[in-house]
């Protein structure tokens, strides 16, 4: 039996993170069992691929304090490594006049949370992105960075292996025993002293079986692009995003570039039938999914979170028209033939709290038998790895060093 101080059960970025930084302390021998043959199938690289400057996080919260430490560090990192990336700035656009409100006060945020920030007129937002339009002010973030999901995976895995620890692939845990530390995989069983949890879709699974977080599960929500053409005549040189609506759990529709100059338009937030329902009715979930669409049903009707709003602004964007509508409200250049299909999507594991029937907006994580939980680990969740891996091994440092 093989036999590991720690194993970090997920191959995305916050579990090699959190092994790098394990590693990086000399704590002791450390494996990543990642389920798939390559790094990035799900979650982490199917994002957007965006270093978030921290604009959206209430000041002093732990969101905004990982985002903004958690960017530099990211960022700092790629340029250590020559990866793919680029600090190409973002606007956030108003679409009415009662925005404005909102607007300025994601600017007084953004300034409490250390991130540079500027208000534009319509001619100032002209100036930087010309094809982009607001309802008389738009903020500017000229920090906001695109990079190579993948490239950083890739990175990672090969520091952890130089450094001395393991990273296995095509691993799947099938069976833990908590009281024995012993958990075995498709491969071999393995005895560990301390299990950390970075499993993403399936975090919720693996924690149940510990007898962790049982109030919570993850709602799995589809997240689905499509590109603008590259002859389209509406082009930009970075980010454009709407202002956040106060009534919706989620961004909405907004224009990505990533670092290799693709413009991509999206996502859309729709319940998945299963964690890994990519395209059509593949991998269905059967034996989650009724209880899930029960929680969806009761969310829907009492309105938590805003999800009758969210179901009834996500239903108008099925049709093309509707899509449309929502893409023209940020620019009113691109043209209903300059949007093309693509394959880019991505499911978001969404933490919802059974006892409340909310869903959990903030990071979460929860400790357990010689074990640590991330059941919450949503954007900027890439944006803030290795400042949050930094706190997560600091929780379990902290639990190894107390007197028993």
């Amino acid at each position: 039996m093989k036999k590991y101080d720690f194993v970090v059960v997920g191959g995305g970025i916050v579990g090699l993170t959190t092994a790098l930084e394990i590693t990086c302390r000399r704590m002791g021998s450390v494996a990543v069992f990642e389920k798939e043959t390559v790094l990035g199938m799900h979650s982490s690289g199917r994002n957007s691929g965006v270093i978030h400057a921290g604009i959206y996080y209430t000041p002093g919260s732990l969101k905004a304090h990982l985002c903004v430490s958690g960017a530099k560090r990211l960022w700092d990192y790629a340029e250590e490594k020559k990866l793919p990336h680029q600090r190409i700035g973002k606007v956030i656009v108003t679409t009415r006049e009662d925005q404005l409100s909102i607007l300025n006060d994601l600017s007084q945020r953004a300034k409490a949370n250390g991130v540079r920030v500027e208000l534009l007129d319509e001619k100032g937002l002209n100036a930087i992105e010309p094809h982009a339009r607001t309802v008389g002010k738009a903020l500017y973030s000229p920090d906001t960075a695109v990079i190579d999901p993948k490239t950083v995976l890739k990175a990672l895995a090969e520091d952890i292996t130089r450094l001395g620890g393991h990273v296995f692939y095509d691993s799947k845990v099938l069976h833990i025993d908590a009281a024995e530390r012993q958990m075995v995989t498709n491969c071999d069983v393995f005895q560990y002293g301390h299990l950390v949890n970075a499993a993403g879709l399936d975090a919720d699974s693996l924690a149940h079986r510990m007898g962790v977080g049982l109030k919570y599960r993850i709602l799995p929500f589809k997240g689905a692009y499509k590109k603008i053409a590259p002859n389209s005549p509406a082009q930009f040189r970075g980010l454009v995003y709407p202002t956040p609506d106060p009534q919706l759990p989620f961004l909405g529709v907004h224009i990505t570039k990533n670092v290799y100059g693709e413009l991509f338009l999206g996502p859309t937030a729709t319940p998945a039938l299963g964690c890994e329902n990519y395209t059509g009715f593949q991998k269905i979930d059967y034996l989650r999914l009724p209880k899930n669409f029960w929680y969806l049903g009761c969310m829907f009707v009492m309105n938590r979170n805003g999800f009758f709003n969210l179901v009834r602004s996500e239903i108008a964007k099925y049709s093309a028209k509707g899509f449309y509508e929502e893409v023209k409200k940020l620019s009113p250049f691109i043209r209903p033939q300059d949007i093309i299909g693509c394959d880019k999507v991505g499911i978001r594991a969404q933490p919802f709290d059974c006892s409340t029937m909310q869903l959990v907006m903030d990071f979460l994580v929860e400790k357990g038998p010689a074990s640590t939980h991330i059941l919450n680990a949503v954007s900027p969740a890439f944006t803030s790895s290795f400042a949050l891996a930094e706190s997560i091994v600091n929780g379990i440092e902290k639990d190894l060093n107390a007197p028993h």
